[in-house]
């Protein structure tokens, strides 16, 4: 049987592609420590489940392709909460942030046409773009830069006659790199100047650290019809499994295209819906004491990331990834190795491979991510393992080779 050009095109997940090897060494009794994939360990708020056991209705109905009101109502009244002036009729549902992006490159874009992406960037972002025939331009960035945007000519220069979007995540995952007011200002500068959308992965909005103010695209003056959020209760309420995002922009005309493609799927799931409406009430308190525990576990990990001989990483300042550079001479036939024939009694740890992160060939070799999505104590050890590991690693080099 035939395959399609655009589906043989498509890459393995670099998060997910490796478990096979993580089954079978748990099959063989070892303990992993999981910090390849962003699933968090926090509780997720009780009201979800409680909304959803508390559904009276006698029929599961559709619900309205945009989304229920109740579910927008409440996703407008969280966004002016940060002082983004999204209406009901802004918002769009959506299954997670995933759903989207995909929309966002289906109503942007036709077959042959670019997004700049800055690199590493979020890995399905390529089998988002891929899927609809949508080339990535990667605008790339480096580790010892804190992975922040080159310059404006740098950036100017990838702009060509079928760029037709900028997509950032911030705070950024890979990288938790988050950008600064002058970065932002520039992209709508350039925005504004080449006719380009803005679509702004903001799905961590509250997971920023050491006291940095946070700013939205949603707050630039100027660029509100090109800017286009991408949101999701994922993260946020450590719901991933939920599958409740939104496409949400000011521009109505964008907004009336995009409702075509809500309609077409006919609509997010109605029980998902009424359970991530009860999400939006939760206490604020519940986000602050997430954030202290991300930011307490971001330490943990990065203290002990620094303290590697050979190991380069900025530290994250969102999010709750790091991208790191290993003195390592194939950061996936690392993990392989410290998964199939290394363990410290009998523990191991699991990352996803760097490569998978970048757009640009032969980038990210020698890289991985690492999601601190678990206690710190966990943490501590894993980063133990690591260490004992990389001195034993066959193909250990001198010093993590910048690229």
């Amino acid at each position: 049987m035939k395959f399609s050009e655009r589906i043989l095109a498509l890459q393995s997940s670099p998060v997910r592609r490796l478990l096979p090897y993580a089954e079978e060494a748990r099959a063989k009794g070892k303990k992993i420590y999981p910090l390849n994939i962003g699933q968090p360990d926090i509780k997720t708020p009780a009201s979800f489940l409680e909304a959803i056991r508390g559904f009276s209705q006698e029929v599961i109905e559709y619900a309205t392709s945009q989304g229920n009101n109740d579910l927008r109502d409440a996703m407008s009244n969280y966004y002016k909460g940060f002082k983004i002036p999204f209406e009901r009729e802004d918002i769009i549902v959506t299954a997670g942030g995933s759903e989207a992006l995909m929309f966002a490159f289906m109503a942007m874009c036709d077959p042959g046409d670019e997004v700049l992406i800055p690199e590493p960037f979020y890995a399905n972002y390529n089998a988002f773009a891929g899927s609809v025939n949508v080339k990535v331009r990667p605008i790339t960035t480096k580790a010892e830069e804190g992975f922040h945007l080159p310059p404006r000519e740098e950036m100017e220069s990838l702009i060509g006659p079928r760029t037709r979007a900028v997509l950032v995540a911030n705070p950024g995952n890979p990288t938790g790199t988050i950008y600064t007011r002058e970065e932002m200002d520039m992209l709508a500068d350039l925005a504004l100047k080449h006719n380009l959308y803005i679509v702004a992965d903001e799905v961590y909005r509250e997971f920023v650290y050491d006291g940095l103010e946070y700013t939205s695209f949603g707050h630039l003056p100027g660029i509100e019809d090109r800017v286009i959020i991408v949101d999701s209760v994922s993260k946020r309420y450590s719901a991933c499994g939920a599958r409740i995002g939104c496409f949400a922009s000011k521009n109505r005309e964008l907004m009336a295209q995009v409702l075509k493609l809500a309609q077409g799927r006919l609509c997010v799931p109605t029980l998902e819906q009424v359970g991530a409406t009860a999400l939006y009430s939760t206490p604020k308190s519940y986000l602050e004491e997430v954030n202290k525990e991300y930011q307490s576990r971001r330490n943990t990990l990065y203290k002990a990331l620094k303290e590697m001989p050979g190991v380069i990483c900025a530290e994250p300042k969102g999010a709750f990834y790091v991208m790191v550079k290993l003195p390592v001479d194939d950061a996936e036939k690392f993990i392989i190795w410290m998964l199939q024939n290394f363990d410290v009694d009998g523990e191991t740890l699991m990352a996803a491979a760097g490569e998978g992160f970048y757009a640009t060939p032969g980038l990210g070799k020698q890289e991985f991510r690492l999601a601190y999505v678990l206690k710190n104590e966990d943490l501590t050890k894993a980063m133990d393992i690591l260490k004992v590991g990389l001195e034993a690693y066959p193909g250990r080099i001198e010093a993590a080779v910048a690229r």
